[in-house]
């Protein structure tokens, strides 16, 4: 069938695994669609079961699945997704993965390690997906690691719109970027926001414990708004958060699309270093920042993910949503 703005494939259809279920819902709202009928269930020895519950023969389907905690439980829930629809006669197969996990495992950065974003990006290739929608990749070359094509998102329009509505109250501010390859989007969101920008330098010593530098940049008087694609352990935040106060930042803010909030994270942000935290649903939160509920904003990327979803199904193109954003993380 063709329309004005393109070809338009079966009638769409939109599903979702068992831990991404909340933003799959605020995605069909922004669309005006219901979720489709389909439940994942664990045999007694942990083996993964998808069953879907309505006919997808012909249609135009997109899985909702971050590939978060429990990582490995979500990355098999996805390509088994893929392949129950694929058996089931689905005309296009769209994985929608707001995070895309082991993204960090990128490159051999010593002897005898895996490229595990590699290995990932290639099962989902052999699992006959028909193309990727995702936000923030840790590092925009993994798009590459596909053999199919890949639509990444950037979540900068979402947090513009948030901290756009508060500029007067900001003050003076300052995009502060943690790590030398962030400075790019950092730069992006300071001049959308008519802020300051000051870089951090910093060496990763293990996957856990980073080691932070000096402060390129002044601070004094300001507020702070750290801008990231993830918080992981939050140790890199944390003592970013404590060198600026120490350079005379008056408040910090630390902003991030993927709250991976691992380990000590939780614990780390219950400390008066960062006043206020702000994150996206790409990963589902729920009661894990209860005890930091009072600094945290949760901003939802159901309607951009929707808008991008509603463009694929109608062929129209998606890089309208890439204008006037942040850019992305090298």
């Amino acid at each position: 069938m063709q329309n004005g703005a393109g070809t338009v494939h079966g009638e769409l259809k939109v599903f979702a695994g068992r831990h991404s279920k909340a933003l799959a819902e605020q995605v069909c709202a922004h669309m005006g669609a219901k979720l489709g009928d389909a439940r994942t269930t664990l045999f007694p020895d942990g083996e993964v079961f998808v069953k879907l519950e309505e006919d997808v023969r012909g249609r135009d389907c997109f899985v909702v699945i971050s590939t978060c905690e429990p990582v490995n439980e979500n990355v098999m829930e996805l390509l088994i997704f893929c392949d129950c629809l694929r058996r089931a006669s689905a005309e296009r197969i769209t994985l929608v993965m707001p995070y895309y996990g082991y993204a960090r495992q990128d490159r051999k950065d010593e002897g005898r390690v895996p490229i595990t974003a590699k290995l990932v990006a290639n099962l989902i290739t052999a699992a006959h997906a028909d193309r990727i929608l995702t936000i923030d990749l840790h590092a925009a070359q993994i798009q590459g690691f596909f053999d199919l094509p890949v639509d990444h998102l950037a979540a900068a329009p979402v947090f513009f719109e948030h901290f756009s509505k508060q500029r007067d109250e900001l003050g003076e501010l300052c995009l502060v970027s943690p790590d030398v390859g962030n400075v790019k989007v950092a730069e992006g969101m300071a001049n959308m926001l008519n802020a300051d920008l000051a870089i951090i330098n910093k060496r990763r010593i293990t996957g856990s414990e980073v080691e932070t530098g000096n402060l390129i940049g002044d601070v004094t008087g300001k507020t702070v708004l750290m801008y990231d694609d993830m918080i992981s352990t939050g140790g890199t935040v944390i003592k970013a958060a404590r060198l600026v106060r120490e350079n005379g930042a008056k408040r910090v803010i630390a902003a991030a699309t993927h709250a991976v909030l691992a380990g000590e994270a939780i614990h780390r942000f219950a400390g008066p270093e960062v006043d206020e935290l702000v994150i996206t649903d790409s990963i589902p939160v729920g009661s894990r920042v209860a005890e930091i509920e009072h600094k945290t904003t949760v901003l939802s990327v159901g309607m951009l993910l929707g808008e991008a979803i509603a463009r694929i199904h109608a062929d129209r193109a998606v890089s309208e949503l890439f204008r006037k954003i942040a850019g992305t993380k090298r």
